[in-house]
């Protein structure tokens, strides 16, 4: 058995069927995402668009491609045939350029609201009143070929567990809050450091690279 499979079993044993797991293949060989998907991974993430189209026409169809990181508008349209779920959407424009690229190819494309709870500056999203302007927006209702799912966020990089419980604790309340309302299905909090903070604190969705994949292969 290959390591990354032993990987997979280990992290699926901890997770109850209601939990989806994103293996975060950025930078990762194709060999490696095959590995994942003969030992029965369909879900993956990537954060350039470029190397999933790649992997997306390398590899089977029934794998359910994420972008998962920041997202150029200009870029949109390279992965709008093919895309299954966008992560970090953080602004009204983003969403129409989704919304314009989607309806070429006939298709919804679904996205998470990205949420800054972080204390980095680094980390992009929206605060909770910019969710909720977005959500309530009368633009919002006029692009039919998006649909938002749930929301996304990221804790700060830190090893003091009580403040990522607090971020997380935090945004599961927001979500929760406005689950029904909104129709929101999926809450994604959680990658290989935190992931089980996150599932503790009501995440849905959780994007793991690292303890799947090994350590990540940084491209030049």
């Amino acid at each position: 058995m290959n390591f990354i499979k032993q990987n997979l079993e280990k992290i699926r044993a901890e997770l109850s069927n209601k939990i989806v797991l994103v293996a975060v293949s950025k930078t990762k060989p194709i060999q490696d995402l095959k590995d994942a998907y003969e030992a029965g991974q369909r879900v993956f993430g990537e954060n350039k668009i470029q190397e999933m189209v790649t992997k997306y026409e390398a590899l089977p169809k029934d794998i359910q491609w994420h972008m998962i990181g920041h997202l150029q508008r200009n870029k949109v349209k390279y992965m709008a045939h093919f895309v299954d779920l966008i992560h970090g959407v953080d602004s009204l424009k983003t969403l129409k350029e989704i919304n314009k690229q989607a309806l070429k190819h006939n298709r919804i494309i679904n996205c998470l609201i990205q949420v800054r709870i972080a204390k980095e500056e680094t980390k992009f999203g929206l605060s909770y009143e910019e969710v909720l302007n977005i959500l309530n927006s009368d633009e919002l209702k006029t692009f039919k070929n998006v649909k938002i799912t749930g929301l996304m966020g990221m804790a700060t990089f830190t090893k003091d567990e009580t403040i990522i419980e607090k971020e997380f604790s935090k945004l599961n309340s927001f979500f929760e809050s406005n689950q029904t309302k909104y129709n929101l299905e999926t809450l994604s909090m959680g990658m290989s450091g935190d992931y089980k903070i996150g599932i503790r604190n009501g995440s849905t969705m959780i994007r793991v690279g690292s303890s799947i994949f090994g350590a990540r292969n940084y491209i030049a």
